[in-house]
């Protein structure tokens, strides 16, 4: 997944993400986040500030920096949050399973955050099946990047 720490979409979703990922790591997931936002005009999305808001939320996955921001190039990432599930079958190489929104709840829109896409999604991936609901893209803040 793609975050960052100052987000307001990421803060909305935070503790639910933190609840999915917890639940799905026993079911044998492999979860990273990686912020790439760009430090020279975000510096709260920074390493330091990125080591504290993972240790004051306990979370379970590895909260990557992507300074370079080739990461998110590379990804296609273009806001936060942003979620990449990708799937493995036998000797096949990775593939792009699910690229979307966690959900349909936004701040302040009144719906309850269930995290119903991508846990439909990880349901799937990781039970062999074809994902039968639509992928709703990402809706967030836009990835910050560095200034030309």
């Amino acid at each position: 997944m793609f975050i960052c720490n100052h987000c307001p979409f990421v803060k909305h979703l935070k503790k639910d993400v933190i609840r999915l990922t917890n639940f799905y790591l026993k079911k044998g997931l492999g979860v990273i986040a990686i912020s790439s936002n760009s430090t020279f005009t975000h510096p709260q999305d920074g390493p330091k500030f990125m080591a504290e808001e993972a240790k004051l939320f306990g979370y379970p996955f590895p909260y990557l920096f992507d300074e370079s921001q080739n990461v998110a190039r590379a990804f296609g990432a273009v806001c936060t949050p942003e979620f990449l599930l990708y799937r493995k079958d036998g000797r096949r190489p990775f593939e792009l399973f699910y690229h979307g929104q966690f959900d349909d709840s936004r701040p302040n829109n009144g719906i309850p955050v269930t995290g119903r896409d991508l846990s439909l999604a990880i349901d799937s991936a990781l039970s062999a099946q074809q994902l039968k609901s639509v992928q709703k893209p990402s809706v967030g803040c836009s990835i910050k990047w560095h200034p030309e």
